[in-house]
């Protein structure tokens, strides 16, 4: 990735953290982005962000910290704008921030559903319309760009209904979604544009109940971490690479694996020739 320019979100610790290490590690110049804020997303903190571009530089690469918050149209565009302005353009978007506030439905206040949304979904697609904008005005003048935009899903939105995050499953349906409806968009400006759904042990991940066993302690330094945040981002990597040819897939990866999966598709038809009646449909529906 020597010479590329990438901004990522959520950056600050776990699996963002990762991908801004291995990005720089790479020749990329990121722009590590994290408001700092706690699992459900109050408070701030330059910290967390600050940490990582100093573990970056001390290693001899390139990287801006940023604490715009990407829920927000104006946080999302000061974003890309610094990347363009600390850099000289950009090239890759990794959209990975997110926050918790799980409750059962029958529960759920809006301001849980609404914060959820916020940072997830809306923060996806601030970030994304900004980017895509630049990349657009690049490609109308000529110059055609080899971008590429990797989103952050998740098996709990995609494979995996898991009671007590609607507002967390459906904000990842809504990235699934939105990742394939920018391929086929921005495909004409040389973008092209993915999504992973992870499962590794971050801070999130162990706060949702029952997570904690399923991926158990870290393992001993030298022995293979099926669940590192670190395992997750050689793919995002890949899909990043000017060479790489895939856009418009999602893309599970956990532990030792990595699938690609498919959204909705037909299982079962019933037809009629004429106007539906609804005893029709109750002897034939499953």
């Amino acid at each position: 990735m020597d010479g590329r320019i990438a901004v990522i979100t959520g950056a600050g610790r776990g699996i963002g953290r990762e991908h801004a290490l291995l990005f720089a590690q790479q020749g990329a110049s990121v722009v590590v982005n994290d408001l700092g804020g706690s699992n459900s997303g109050e408070g701030a903190d330059a910290g967390p962000a600050q940490e990582v571009v100093n573990e970056i530089v001390a290693a001899g690469g390139k990287a801006v910290a940023n604490t715009d918050n990407v829920a927000t149209w104006d946080g999302a565009k000061g974003l890309v704008d610094q990347a363009i302005s600390e850099f000289g353009g950009l090239d890759i978007v990794v959209n990975n921030a997110g926050i918790l506030r799980d409750s059962f439905i029958a529960g759920l206040d809006e301001a849980q559903w609404d914060s959820v949304i916020a940072v997830h979904l809306k923060g996806h697609a601030a970030v994304l319309h900004h980017a895509a904008a630049y990349w657009k005005s690049q490609s109308k003048a000529g110059d055609q760009p080899n971008a590429a935009v990797i989103n952050t899903a998740s098996a709990s939105g995609v494979t995996v209904p898991n009671a007590g995050q609607a507002n967390y499953g459906a904000a990842k349906a809504g990235i699934a979604a939105l990742t394939l409806v920018a391929a086929d968009e921005l495909e004409r400006y040389g973008v092209r544009v993915n999504a992973i759904a992870p499962i590794a042990r971050t801070r999130l991940t162990l706060a949702t109940p029952g997570m904690g066993a399923i991926l158990g302690a870290a393992v001993e330094e030298g022995e293979f971490d099926a669940f590192s945040p670190a395992n997750i981002s050689p793919v995002v990597a890949y899909l990043a690479t000017e060479k790489c040819p895939i856009t418009g897939k999602v893309f599970a990866v956990q532990g030792g694996a990595i699938s690609e999966l498919a959204g909705w598709h037909d299982i079962k038809t019933i037809e009629t020739e004429g106007p539906w009646e609804i005893d029709d449909i109750a002897s034939r529906l499953p």
